[in-house]
């Protein structure tokens, strides 16, 4: 008997969405930074075992866009609501449960109506035993159908148990995808998120969220692989930035994505950054659906 499912993570920004997919992954997969809005896609995990498939999928923090990128990032969180197996509705210790009321109760629609959520207060390492009890006593009387599952997706703790529960709850189905198969999304895709956490790690203010990447050559040699990527900016004075005094800020971007990359793949890689200008992507339907921000 083969169970499978689709396993939806939801919840507002920074609350560790990303790095609890990662834990019950296994594999890096998603990015993780401390900003807000660093997942913008929704991206699938799957983990295989000979009798079952889990198909996790991260996505981005809830928020109220302010343009049409984030009206497409909101609209990748609401999709998870409509198919999942199991909905892991993520909050922490220090989030504000009426951030998103009304997605909020969207999940309590689901709840009531019969699909399995699992509440996930994260980080419970950064916060008292009495503050967590308060929580959990909240969440049950806000979410009665729900499980409570406390846990820190950082330190690995509950992630176990968690795990267990998701499996058990798996509708009796055969496997979706190949079970050789970790995720729905082509290399090229990690490469272009690999060097966008790099570029949120380095730059500040509103210069990571005006970029957006994508991989130009992506080729496969026996003992290399030689990869030439354009970082795009909104406008001329963003790309100085990005470029840095005689290309330094590039460079460091440039050497700590190869790292990574590196890493991922398990093979030497050839990394070429380029920066160019698209004006005002973030507002136009047609560039947002080039760079793969579209539903269908």
């Amino acid at each position: 008997m083969h169970h499978s499912g689709f396993v939806n993570i939801v919840g507002n920004p920074n609350v560790g969405k990303s790095t609890l997919m990662n834990a019950l992954v296994g594999e890096r997969l998603s990015i993780i930074t401390s900003k807000a809005q660093t997942t913008r896609h929704r991206i699938m995990g799957i983990v295989n075992g000979e009798d079952f498939q889990i198909v996790y999928s991260d996505t981005p923090g809830v928020l109220h866009p302010n343009y049409k990128l984030q009206e497409q990032m909101l609209e990748f969180s609401r999709s998870a609501l409509v198919d999942a197996d199991v909905l892991l509705y993520v909050t922490d210790v220090q989030d504000t449960p009426d951030k998103n009321a009304e997605f909020l109760e969207k999940v309590k629609r689901m709840a009531a109506a019969g699909t399995k959520v699992f509440l996930i207060i994260n980080k419970i390492d950064l916060t008292t035993q009495e503050t967590l009890e308060s929580l959990v006593d909240f969440w049950h009387r806000e979410l009665p159908e729900a499980t409570v599952f406390p846990i820190s997706a950082q330190e690995k703790f509950g992630i176990d148990q968690l795990f267990d529960a998701i499996r058990n709850a798996l509708p009796e189905c055969p496997p979706f995808f190949d079970k050789d198969q970790l995720t729905d999304k082509p290399a090229r895709f990690f490469v272009n998120e690999i060097i966008r956490e790099k570029i949120l790690l380095n730059y500040d203010k509103e210069i990571p969220y005006s970029v957006e990447v994508e991989v130009e050559e992506f080729k496969e040699e026996e003992q290399i692989i030689r990869i030439s990527a354009v970082i795009y900016v909104e406008r001329e004075s963003q790309k100085g930035i990005i470029i840095g005094k005689q290309g330094s800020a590039l460079k460091k971007v440039g050497t700590m994505a190869r790292k990574d990359i590196e890493t991922f793949f398990q093979k030497q890689v050839f990394l070429q950054l380029f920066v160019k200008v698209d004006k005002d992507w973030r507002s136009s339907q047609g560039r947002l659906k080039h760079y793969g921000y579209d539903l269908n």
